[in-house]
């Protein structure tokens, strides 16, 4: 097979690794890509955003499957061409992807067909939502509609934080906001592989959000996960998929806009049970990095089963995986483009690209948040022992992290 993924972080990295590892695929693309890829996959110069320039690319080219994976590609609409065509390709169609371009919608949903959630209410306008605001408690999560790249959420733990996040989000023109109650417990994140009702849950893991240690600072899109959650156990799981995942997959076919690709749900396990904080139409970043690497069964099989309507059981390592994101200064305010990365020879994890470039023959930062440093190993301790090590070998002046990924857990 030849196989096109779109997309250009670090999450279609992990995508081309496991692609090119499948016995059923002799070529792999990817566009846009990135410098890192270049030993798993062809890069292509296209944007992920040219649906048209890809569609044709797939033709012209005999593409056998295409994988998308930034949410972005699948809000203009890139499922839709393709399937128009012919195409195959896993991904949700834009309608379908709507559970992430909108907060409302997904809301929405979620009361419809009693999906376990918060309680929300969606404004348009600066002065009605600051008028709900005071009659709230706090804390409380100020969420923007549209796409924001996980940058887009406000938890205000002072009422001064979530006026900000209101004025800010209503200084941009046409902006919906949602409000919602505080969710307190324990946070992970469930990626299952779906088509219509068929679904395969993966294995769980859990982002961290916040850009500092102990969970402060600004929302980004992760700085880093790990995976398996020993705290989720097999009960857990199977409450969120009977109670979260299928009534969400039963609830797009009777909006007519079934979904086909990777539901990610971000999910609270709270004292009255497991509440969804967020859907997401794509694998998240660096979860995929994490779950992905653990995962033994041929990924391209898996995916054509479903595509199939067929379920299968998925083998998995056993060991733990933990990834650390290195970000540019000021991320996620704004990211540095330019700086010089060294990456020695003597370093045991693996390192997915998230925004790099190569500029004479130097390694260089392209974006916000630059590398995935993924380890395995018998145990979280060992990994993020593995993974930190490592992390302190690549030199660069404008790379920041966090030093306590999966201490939650440990």
């Amino acid at each position: 097979m030849k196989v096109l993924i779109i997309g250009r972080g670090g999450r279609e990295h992990t995508l081309a690794l496991k692609v090119s590892q499948s016995e059923l695929v002799k070529e792999v693309f990817v566009a846009p890509g990135n410098v890192g890829m270049a030993d798993v996959a062809s890069i292509i110069n296209i944007d992920e955003h040219d649906v048209l320039s890809l569609a044709c690319f797939a033709e012209d080219n005999s593409i056998d499957l295409t994988i998308v994976g930034p949410e972005s590609s699948l809000a203009c609409g890139v499922a839709d061409e393709f399937i128009k065509r012919g195409l195959k390709i896993f991904a949700p169609t834009k309608n379908a992807a709507q559970i992430e371009s909108s907060k409302d919608f997904a809301k929405k949903i979620m009361a419809k067909y009693n999906i376990p959630t918060s309680d929300y209410k969606t404004f348009d306008n600066l002065n009605d939502s600051l008028l709900y605001l005071n009659t709230k408690t706090l804390p409380i999560v100020i969420k923007e509609d549209g796409l924001k790249a996980g940058k887009g959420v406000t938890v205000a733990m002072k009422k001064e934080e979530a006026i900000d996040a209101l004025e800010r989000a209503f200084s941009e023109p046409s902006n919906k906001v949602v409000i919602e109650d505080y969710l307190d417990g324990f946070e992970f994140s469930i990626i299952a592989i779906c088509n219509g009702e068929t679904i395969i849950p993966l294995e769980v893991a859990q982002d961290h959000k916040r850009v500092f240690d102990n969970d402060l600072g600004a929302n980004t899109g992760g700085m880093g996960a790990y995976s398996p959650v020993e705290k989720i156990d097999e009960k857990i799981v199977k409450d969120t998929t009977d109670k979260i995942l299928k009534p969400l997959l039963k609830g797009m076919i009777n909006e007519n806009m079934p979904f086909t690709g990777f539901l990610f749900a971000g999910v609270m396990l709270t004292n009255d049970g497991v509440k969804t904080i967020e859907f997401n139409a794509r694998f998240g970043d660096p979860e995929a990095e994490c779950i992905l690497t653990r995962l033994k069964t041929d990924f391209v099989s898996v995916l054509l089963s479903v595509l199939d309507n067929k379920t299968v059981a998925l083998d998995w390592d056993s060991r733990y995986s933990l990834g650390v994101v290195m970000a540019s200064e000021n991320y996620p305010e704004s990211s540095t483009i330019g700086a010089d990365i060294e990456i020695p020879d003597n370093i045991d994890s693996m390192i997915f690209h998230m925004g790099t470039k190569s500029e004479n023959g130097r390694l260089q930062t392209n974006g916000g948040r630059v590398l995935c440093v993924v380890g395995l190993d018998s145990s979280l301790q060992k990994a993020k022992e593995k993974v930190y090590s490592d992390v302190k070998k690549i030199k660069s002046d404008k790379l920041f992290f966090r030093n306590d990924i999966g201490d939650k857990m440990l």
